[in-house]
């Protein structure tokens, strides 16, 4: 009964971040453009599909976290040495976002406003494209693992 009910928990939950990411989106794309910036677009619900995103990676990082950290728990009661390797979940998250950090780049952007010159610095330039790389990079993975899955299944069978 307990997995019935957290496959219907799950399938709800998926179905609403499926429709607010489908409608974000939309917007995004369909929703008109404000001023331009010199010579670039300025859609009018950029910040808001960055935001959702930067939501979702968030959640995604915290779970996988305290994912870790539970199966670490429940792993070093009855096999130390297995709990270790559980570990190398947090290393590796920790490594991307170290090798994201460093291949982000720190040069300035131009055709900003006036109030976005406050996060024009490449500390937040750098910031921002570690969030990004390890988002396509926990993406691609997340990928892969689906097929991988569906490969194992197919010949397991």
């Amino acid at each position: 009964m307990a997995v019935t009910k957290i496959r219907k928990i799950s399938s709800w939950i998926l179905i609403v971040v499926a429709a607010i990411s489908v409608a974000l989106f939309g917007l995004f794309y369909f929703g008109g453009v404000g001023a331009p910036l010199g010579e670039f677009k300025n859609p009018i619900y950029t910040g808001h599909v960055l935001i959702w995103s930067y939501i979702l990676l968030g959640i995604c990082a915290v779970s996988m976290l305290l994912f870790g950290l539970f199966q670490f728990g429940s792993k070093f009661k009855s096999s130390p040495k297995s709990a270790l390797t559980s570990l190398a979940v947090f290393v590796v998250f920790a490594i991307l976002l170290v090798i994201a950090y460093s291949v982000g780049s720190g040069e300035k952007l131009v055709g900003l406003n006036a109030d976005s010159q406050t996060y024009n610095i490449p500390f937040w330039l750098k910031i921002t494209d570690m969030w990004l790389y390890a988002m396509y990079i926990l993406l691609g993975l997340a990928i892969v693992a689906m097929i991988w899955g569906s490969i194992k299944k197919i010949l397991s069978k």
